[in-house]
């Protein structure tokens, strides 16, 4: 199916195509980009014009660039405009302009991915539904996902994240959405940021975007200074305006939420009715990002009993969660539960992490140690500003810390946790990921849960790479945390 022909990129940027061609599909990777894709080349680590030529010979059907890159001339297939992030951002508006979608764009400090990945499943069993892939939520993945949106979409679910501030109101105005919702607002990105109203300011901005007649949805059981800040300007657009969360005054309100070692279980009263819904994932927090899913789909006119019991078909995006088990020994069939969680980590995700684990119950009687052990390998949190070892220290005064067995850290900052543990549950401190991956065999065994948890820069994700190359793997789980 075609995306873009010549003429209508050229329109949608006031660029010029040197010749006629069509594409069914926009890039920006010489290394995933399929034939007919648009090759974009922006300039990041490297000067995508340097790969145009591998783009075209890798089936490309064209190129957006600024110029002609070395090595080609007119004959070949490009689309010139003056900049190429800016011809992408057009490429995006008009996409947007060209379909009569309802459109929801997602925020927030933590379980945008996850809350995402959520609507793709329930809105795509009402509807012909475009998502972001993976996290492409800044400057680039968001013209992008619109860029490569169908004419024909119906639903369309647009995540939106931030670093500095004043970033997420042009990303909201561009995608337009009928619906925005805010997951949460915590610690995260602080470095950026006076103080957490100040998150909440940055956060409350993508409902600028908002169409007119729109719906703003957020978390209501924040922070009292942080919800009036959200409110304000959920107000301020003159659109409809819903809380989910436990509290009182959320017209979305969780009544309870039980968890199992596989699964969570939540009943909420809603505006329409009652709902039950099983997630197939344990997890507090993902308690309320379904609810939450479920006020955007009800305000997207879907039907939310549909959505309800599909949110049992979800499963959380690898890296945030995922739950395996690792056989050690197939003679024997013993094996261990690894919880891969090392994608992000603030002290709000990384909380409900260690609910999570603590709600896990190992297996005793089948390892070298006898009562099998809940496990915890947690890396450095990042951008948490000024107050980041107070922080790290903090996570030993959660109430789940008693239940875990072991916590071994990873990085300087984890330090400051690691210093105040109980004796009995500190495990080994290392500086770097990759030596505390040369040791991950040894600390482990038959029985146990293993969570692994820390930001993406800490590169704690290294352990998860080396258990998974020590041992061998059966019959992967995807259960996030």
């Amino acid at each position: 199916m075609t995306l873009w022909t010549a003429r209508e990129a050229a329109a949608a940027t006031g660029g010029r195509s040197t010749c006629d061609w069509q594409a069914t599909g926009v890039s920006i990777d010489t290394r995933t980009i399929q034939p007919g894709d648009l090759f974009v080349a922006l300039k990041a680590a490297r000067d995508g014009h340097d790969f145009v030529a591998q783009a075209l010979e890798n089936g490309a059907a064209a190129a957006l660039v600024s110029c002609i890159p070395d090595g080609l001339d007119d004959s070949a297939p490009l689309l010139i405009v003056e900049d190429v992030q800016t011809g992408l951002e057009a490429l995006g508006r008009a996409a947007r302009a060209r379909t009569q979608a309802r459109v929801v764009a997602v925020t927030g400090s933590v379980g945008k991915t996850s809350t995402k990945e959520m609507l793709r499943d329930v809105l795509s069993r009402q509807g012909r539904t475009h998502a972001a892939e993976a996290s492409y939520n800044n400057h680039w993945g968001v013209p992008l996902t619109l860029a490569r949106m169908p004419a024909g979409t119906e639903f369309a679910v647009i995540e939106i994240g931030m670093n500095h501030p004043g970033e997420i109101a042009p990303l909201s105005r561009l995608a337009r959405p009928h619906v925005a919702m805010i997951t949460t607002v915590a610690p995260a990105h602080m470095e950026a940021f006076e103080n957490l109203n100040g998150i909440a300011r940055e956060k409350a901005a993508i409902f600028e975007g908002l169409e007119e007649g729109g719906a703003c949805i957020f978390n209501g059981d924040l922070d009292k200074t942080v919800t009036r800040t959200i409110e304000g300007a959920a107000c301020a657009t003159g659109g409809s305006v819903f809380r989910f969360g436990a509290g009182e005054d959320c017209q979305y309100r969780l009544i309870s939420v039980q968890l199992t070692a596989d699964a969570t279980v939540i009943r909420a009263e809603l505006p329409s009715g009652a709902q039950i819904v099983k997630l197939s994932a344990p997890g507090r927090h993902f308690a309320a990002n379904a609810l939450g899913v479920l006020a955007v789909a009800e305000a997207l006119g879907g039907d939310v009993t549909l959505a309800a019991r599909d949110l049992s078909r979800w499963r959380p995006p690898a890296g945030r969660g995922t739950r395996e088990r690792i056989v050690l020994d197939t003679v024997d069939d013993l094996s261990l539960t690894l919880i891969d969680d090392a994608f992000n980590a603030n002290p709000t995700s990384m909380a409900a992490s260690l609910e999570v684990l603590a709600a896990t119950t190992p297996e005793d009687g089948v390892g070298r140690v006898s009562r099998g052990r809940r496990i915890a390998i947690l890396g450095d949190m990042l951008e948490l500003g000024a107050d980041e070892t107070a922080l790290h220290a903090g996570l030993a005064d959660l109430p789940f810390i008693a239940d875990l067995d072991v916590i071994h850290c990873v990085g300087p900052r984890m330090r400051a946790l690691w210093q105040v543990l109980p004796e009995h549950k500190r495990g080994v401190w290392c500086e770097t990921a990759q030596e505390l991956a040369d040791r991950a065999r040894r600390m482990i065994d038959a029985g146990d849960v293993v969570l692994v948890k820390g930001s993406k820069g800490s590169k704690v994700s290294l352990v998860v790479d080396a258990l998974r190359r020590a041992m061998r793997p059966s019959g992967r789980e995807t259960e996030d945390s």
